[in-house]
């Protein structure tokens, strides 16, 4: 068995808003889209390149202090926050907002070299937007920032 996808469901009260939401937001489009029986809807927006990213609690009130400057209270069970590697983590941080997203910490410097942003979706869901500033052949072994030099590093340049 080899794993082929990854599938992150979010539980969305209006699908048509949701949908315009991550599509103004973040260039997502909709890809596939199925209703049933009772008014059940989904929408598919695919992504290139997604990963799973296990954090413990430790390093999750780590990411919210370097990014936002101190602990963040998180609508969803399980603490979920979903990262999307952007081009222009400032120009994403405006779209978020523009679409209607709520800002949680501008633009942020990271000690792992990434610009990340962090904002609320209207349906609540904290996401991150982060740019990366090093060159990809650098990105695994930098040290100093708290990480283990070699240590895999996730899609908005946590340890992983």
């Amino acid at each position: 068995m080899s794993t082929r996808q990854l599938r992150l469901v979010l539980e969305v009260d209006d699908v048509d808003a949701a949908v315009a939401f991550y599509r103004e937001a973040l260039g997502l489009p909709e890809a596939e889209a199925y209703e049933a029986e009772g008014g059940a809807r989904v929408a598919i927006l695919p992504i290139e390149s997604a990963t799973l990213e296990l954090a413990n609690p430790a390093q999750i009130e780590f990411i919210d202090r370097v990014e936002v400057g101190g602990p963040v209270a998180h609508a969803f069970p399980g603490r979920i926050r979903v990262a999307f590697e952007v081009t222009d983590a400032e120009a994403a941080a405006i779209d978020l907002e523009a679409a209607g997203a709520t800002p949680v910490a501008p633009p942020t410097r990271t000690p792992w070299n990434s610009l990340n942003a962090r904002a609320e979706a209207p349906d609540g869901m904290q996401m991150t937007v982060f740019q990366e500033l090093a060159p990809a052949s650098t990105r695994h072994e930098r040290a100093g920032d708290g990480v283990e030099p070699g240590a895999g590093r996730g899609p908005d340049g946590t340890a992983s």
